[in-house]
């Protein structure tokens, strides 16, 4: 019986790897010369995008491609290699290519390409496209959506060829949304031959950031680095009442930093916790639905967030390193949440964890924890000031003496975690497992989180480009993949030195040859997704869509988020992350702007985003789409509609945290001003969600009772948002005279905003008046900064009016237009800290602590009785 269930799991692990690879990579897999040419191809993609990333080019003078060219480069193999790799359908061959594939890729690579072979031609003649670029463009664009189709599933090419139907036939079109319509000309050229459609902002991400942020999380865990968060995280937790389970939150959030799909994050994670968290007690759907929350909570997880924070960059106009502060908080504060609530669902049911190996005592424990910590630290400071002091003191030779620091720190972590023993995961599924030793397992594997702390640095302190930081990054990795394994021998004193280094170099070719697998979806995504931008530049539907909703919304502030959060939501059904978020923020994200504004809701352009990008992404756990609740649900052999609710259930706390940021945007870490306000910022936050997740499910100390259930939501919505009562007694802002608009932005400090009233009249006729929200960026004179958002104003007597507006600047993302007239301006008023409201509300807490308690300790000293 035993060595049935064992047969069955291993089918199921084998039917959930089928999945992840059909969804991920592609289902084929043909051996010989065939095989061996499309590893190949992916192999020249992900060294083509190397090349173009690194500043190798500009030193050597040659293979010198612009943005566009690199572009049409880019989709050319992501086409080529979806035909090749995806089969049409689920009956089509997956051990060989059929001809018409063979033919499909030709065509598709040669239309992809077609911008950077004529490049020259084409530049001679815009707008007035020959019957050769229209044949090219169309046959483009439908083997795009086939391509479309295959590798990212219906739902894509339906929502393109949607928008594409609406481009041609616009007059037929009810009167509320119908337009002139396009010629066929005009269509495909705006599509295929322009950067405004398909070779648009999103493919220039896609080329420029997220191929080497995929390949380096593809090099780091073929390296051994997700195996070895995995074990970190069982060796810190998995000891913990419902441990396996707070495991899968830990080493989700872990793998989510590296990887960009939340199938492959469940299949990677999944494969151990969920038969592990089945073992110490939970159902079967329930350990199913902790891993797809975890899973899919790691596309919200910086720096790479499902790609979307590359495209964020691009589409809000602010620094890469600005996305990632804003996106941290409300990630870790979500993850936090699940952790406590997976924590809650095991003290309901009185569930254990996992036996360790070792006999080490708590005080122990603690120990070596709080020393290995300070030796971080210690280690963090050293490393800074050091590398500061370095620069300072050699200016032109500090970059070879960081370096060779660099390599003798990577050399002596390797040399520290040989000297640990070599330790793996049990099998789930065996009769007796037992938890890795957390000191060598935590040792073991420092050296990969050297790379991370690579990639960190560029991007934070060195400020370059992601695209430049994620290329230092990958070719540290790729001398860790040819080295650590050689090293280790060497160290270790035992195995064959030749046969290592010809295995690191296999796993470097597996792991270039992976990251360009899976960016065949995130290339194509991109690319379709550049039809819905397209449309929406060509036909102005996006207007229609903020009148639509505030039709429907009767211009309540409120009921217009939540619906924009279901249009979000169901935009977002079976969309992968990329283009989910593609599609959301082109049509949803400038309806909250614009109506947002005209209800005096004014926020920064990057929480808008943030906004409709979680909505966007409820959608890979909402019923009955979700492929990561149907692969978790193949490992738990449970129902997938019935995990894909309970994961629903558990993603409230996501679902709510958009609506928070949006009214209180210090969870986005935006206009703090010290690290006190910081630390309150913080803490507040922490403990609003934790009250909440414990409402929700019914459970604090022992069962909640209603009043107690509804003290806690008051409590968590004051947490988050104390303003909303302290508004009531103080008002927020002051107006002052448009006049002394340019004294005000003199005065204001570094990096701060202002709100400012306009009225007037739209290009398209339409007489709005609406709140905006100008970001002011570094300390200068007020002329610089309104220049630096692309605005310039005129001061005509007593008025003030909106002169010029740069194309494509942040003024013109806010919708000021030329003739604009400032009304008025608001400034912050001098009055009481908002953060007052946490004192009676932390009473109020306390109150329900205490009679939580009570009933706690009845219950102890009644153990028959329910603690309820």
């Amino acid at each position: 019986m035993a060595d049935e269930n064992k047969d069955s799991a291993a089918r199921d692990q084998v039917d959930v790897r089928e999945l992840v690879a059909e969804s991920d990579m592609g289902g084929r897999a043909p051996s010989g010369a065939v095989g061996k040419a499309l590893l190949g191809v992916a192999l020249a993609w992900s060294l083509f995008q190397l090349w173009y990333a690194s500043p190798l080019p500009y030193t050597f003078g040659i293979l010198v491609f612009n943005a566009t060219e690199a572009r049409s480069i880019h989709l050319a193999f992501a086409i080529f290699l979806t035909f090749t790799a995806y089969p049409a359908f689920k009956r089509s061959p997956r051990a060989y290519i059929p001809a018409i594939d063979w033919v499909f890729a030709a065509a598709g690579a040669f239309c992809a390409g077609y911008i950077f072979l004529f490049y020259t031609q084409l530049s001679t003649r815009p707008g007035l496209p020959t019957t050769m670029d229209l044949v090219v463009a169309v046959a483009g664009i439908v083997l795009l959506l086939e391509a479309a189709r295959r590798a990212l599933g219906p739902a894509m090419a339906i929502v393109a060829i949607v928008f594409l139907v609406y481009v041609f036939a616009g007059q037929y079109m009810p009167e509320m949304i119908a337009h002139q319509g396009a010629s066929l000309s005009k269509g495909m050229s705006h599509m295929w031959l322009t950067t405004e459609g398909v070779f648009g902002i999103a493919l220039g991400v896609s080329t420029s950031f997220i191929f080497l942020f995929v390949l380096f999380g593809s090099l780091l865990d073929r390296a051994g680095a997700g195996n070895y968060f995995i074990k970190s995280a069982f060796a810190l937790l998995g000891h913990m009442r419902g441990g396996p389970a707070k495991a899968a939150v830990v080493s989700s959030a872990a793998t989510g930093i590296i990887s960009g799909s939340s199938i492959a994050n469940v299949v990677t994670t999944g494969t151990f916790t969920i038969p592990l968290m089945k073992r110490v007690g939970y159902r079967p759907d329930q350990a199913a639905a902790v891993e797809v929350s975890s899973s899919v909570n790691g596309q919200l997880m910086p720096p790479v967030m499902g790609a979307a924070a590359f495209l964020m960059v691009e589409y809000v106009g602010i620094p890469y390193t600005q996305v990632i502060k804003h996106a941290f908080l409300p990630a870790i504060i979500s993850y936090i949440a699940l952790f406590y609530i997976v924590h809650l669902e095991a003290l309901k049911a009185n569930l254990s964890g996992l036996p360790r190996r070792g006999d080490s005592t708590f005080a122990q424990r603690t120990t070596a924890y709080l020393m290995t910590v300070s030796g971080f630290v210690v280690l963090s400071g050293i490393v800074y000031w050091g590398i500061g002091w370095i620069k300072g003191v050699f200016p032109a030779g500090s970059t070879y003496i960081i370096g060779i620091g660099l390599i003798a720190a990577y050399i002596g972590l390797v040399w520290f975690g040989s000297r640990q023993p070599v330790l793996e995961l049990d099998d789930p599924d065996a009769p007796v497992f037992e938890l890795p030793e957390t000191g060598p397992t935590l040792k073991s594997g420092l050296h990969y989180l050297l790379s991370v702390v690579v990639l960190i640095w560029c991007l934070m302190v060195e400020e370059l480009s992601p695209g430049l930081s994620a290329f230092w990054a990958t070719l540290f990795m790729i001398v860790v993949m040819i080295t650590q394994r050689p090293l280790m021998v060497h160290f270790r004193g035992e195995g064959d030195l030749t046969a290592s280094v010809m295995q690191g170099l296999r796993e470097l070719l597996d792991g270039m040859v992976a990251g360009a697998r899976n960016m065949i979806g995130i290339g194509v995504a991109t690319a379709a997704a550049g039809i819905i931008v397209g449309t929406v530049s060509l036909t102005g539907i996006g207007l229609v869509m903020t009148e639509i909703v505030e039709l429907v919304s009767g211009g309540n502030l409120m009921i217009m988020l939540f619906l924009v959060a279901v249009i979000s939501l169901i935009l977002g059904m079976g969309l992968p992350t990329t283009a989910n978020y593609i599609v959301v923020s082109t049509l949803m994200a400038p309806v909250v702007v614009e109506l947002g504004a005209q209800s005096g809701l004014l926020v920064p352009l990057i929480a808008v985003h943030m906004f409709v990008f979680y909505f966007g992404l409820m959608a890979d756990v909402t019923p009955p789409v979700g492929l990561a609740s149907f692969a978790a649900a193949a490992i738990a052999r449970t129902d997938p509609i019935r995990v894909g609710v309970t994961a629903f259930f558990y993603s409230l706390r996501t679902a709510v945290l958009p609506f928070l940021f949006i009214f209180n945007t210090q969870l986005l870490m935006i206009g703090i001003d010290s690290i006190p306000h910081l630390i309150i910022t913080v803490v507040s936050a922490t403990v609003g969600m934790l009250v909440f997740a414990a409402a929700t499910q019914g459970h604090f100390m022992v069962r909640t009772r209603w009043y107690e259930t509804l003290a806690m939501f008051l409590i968590a919505f004051t947490l988050f948002r104390p303003g909303y009562w302290w508004d009531m007694v103080y008002p927020p802002h002051v107006e002052a005279p448009a006049t002394e608009i340019m004294k005000v932005i003199d005065a204001k400090p570094a990096d701060d905003r202002l709100r400012i009233w306009v009225e007037g009249l739209t290009m398209e006729g339409k007489e709005v008046k609406k709140g905006v929200l100008l970001p002011l960026g570094p300390k200068a004179p007020a002329r610089d900064r309104l220049k630096k958002i692309g605005l310039t104003l005129v001061p005509l007597g007593n008025e003030v009016t909106v002169g010029q507006v740069g194309f494509g600047s942040q003024s013109e993302k806010l919708g000021l237009e030329p003739g604009f007239k400032i009304a008025a301006i608001e400034l912050e008023a001098d009055r009481p800290d908002k953060e007052w409201m946490f004192v009676p509300v932390l009473l109020l807490l306390a109150i329900v602590i205490l009679l939580q308690r009570a009933r706690l300790q009845a219950a102890v000293k009644r153990p028959t009785a329910k603690a309820d």
